[in-house]
């Protein structure tokens, strides 16, 4: 068995708002360097999007550039707005898919994120027929998650229900989030970056670490399904709070309010007359079973990250994480390991840096640091408490803790 990191929900340069640097070697490079082997391509209904992924050699269901892999992807729209991401096993369903989606939308061939005038249960009969795999994205997101518009799975993909195998949990959610809802204890939670930009701090901002046997989509596809051995045996991502929508706030001036003051003041802000729109937190309140998680035993751990450029530059109390001495230090880091070795694997105390900035990867992994919740379009901020930075040198801690 071999452990994959993997980051299944991307864009390409055809979707809106999306960088034009979203291009197949500038993603597969930036990939190796972080230290993900396994990306979604994204897109791969576009026609000129699937025939760069079709150039590309192919290696059993996944395509090969420099030491990246890619699995075709798509995250399409349904007709109540609501997002899925799509993984196929072959060029073929990906045309499959194409045909059967031609007369069910007008921007199929003009942008990666098609929209389909088709239910969420239209859809994934199509997928499964094509032998795919079909779940929510970003669940939880309250303008285009599916918990925005249903209370349950079933009541979006109806009878396909209990074919949906994973959902994506979002940056405005994680596992304590998700295991509250009894409904979802069965599924796979899948956590992507949904990458619009190859840089570090985009590309596989969340990720997920699978143990598969050998890199083939029909092993990355039992690992969702956690069958045969194969499994997810790690969460990467955002601490929930950080979500630009996880509190219920004004979309206009953000400033945060409860769920029953949403509701009293009728959806509108007092303040600026901006609408409210209730926050990630709040829904799960909603929806919630338990008053606290309940994890299944399948569940992995959820190890709560950010981008080292980000953290670097937290620790020097610099506002960008592409300044130059930011980048400086980034490149100092990962010369002759990957990112997510420095954030996740490595012996800290063998890692060249200036100590504040071990100090601040230490409390990432140690979990000792204070966001300032998000809401209402609006990141959160992360703050590193001072008495953390202030060691001079952090203790070894390694991916064993957790």
């Amino acid at each position: 068995m071999m452990l994959a990191n993997v980051d299944l929900h991307i864009h390409s340069k055809y979707s809106a708002a999306v960088s034009q640097d979203m291009e197949l070697p500038q993603i597969a490079r930036e990939a190796a360097r972080k230290g993900v082997k396994i990306v979604g391509t994204g897109d791969c209904l576009l026609p000129e999007w699937l025939d760069a992924v079709k150039a590309l050699p192919e290696d059993e269901g996944l395509f090969v550039l420099g030491d990246t892999l890619f699995v075709l992807s798509v995250e399409v729209e349904d007709s109540h707005r609501v997002h899925h991401l799509i993984l196929l096993p072959e060029i073929s369903k990906a045309k499959e898919l194409q045909e059967s989606f031609a007369s069910r939308s007008t921007n199929l061939r003009t942008d990666g994120r098609p929209r389909l005038q088709m239910s969420g249960a239209e859809i994934a009969d199509v997928v499964l027929e094509a032998d795919g795999l079909i779940g929510p994205s970003h669940a939880f997101t309250p303008w285009t998650g599916i918990f925005a518009h249903y209370r349950s799975l079933s009541e979006c993909y109806q009878e396909k229900a209990d074919a949906i195998r994973f959902i994506e949990l979002g940056l405005s959610a994680d596992t304590d989030y998700a295991d509250r809802i009894a409904d979802l204890a069965s599924r796979t939670f899948l956590s992507n970056s949904d990458a619009h930009s190859p840089r570090a701090n985009k590309l596989a901002r969340e990720f997920n670490q699978m143990e598969m046997d050998a890199p083939s989509y029909k092993d990355l596809a039992l690992a969702i399904r956690r069958e045969g051995g194969r499994r997810p045996t790690l969460n990467v991502g955002f601490y929930p709070a950080e979500g630009k929508y996880n509190r219920t706030a004004c979309t206009r001036c953000f400033h945060q309010y409860s769920a029953s003051q949403k509701d009293e003041f009728m959806g509108r802000c007092p303040e600026c007359r901006g609408q409210i729109k209730l926050g990630v937190q709040d829904r799960v309140n909603f929806l919630a079973d338990y008053p606290e998680p309940v994890h299944p035993g399948h569940r992995p751990p959820y190890l709560h990250l950010i981008p080292l450029a980000e953290i670097i530059a937290l620790a020097m109390g610099n506002k960008s994480a592409t300044a130059v001495g930011v980048q400086k230090r980034w490149n100092e880091l990962t010369a002759d390991r990957t990112e997510i070795d420095v954030l996740v694997r490595a012996d800290l105390a063998e890692l060249k840096s200036e100590p504040r900035i071990l100090a601040a990867i230490d409390a990432f992994r140690s979990g000792k640091v204070v966001v300032i919740p998000g809401g209402g379009g609006r990141y959160g901020e992360i703050r590193l408490p001072k008495a953390e930075i202030s060691q001079s040198r952090p203790p070894q801690r390694s991916l064993m803790d957790f």
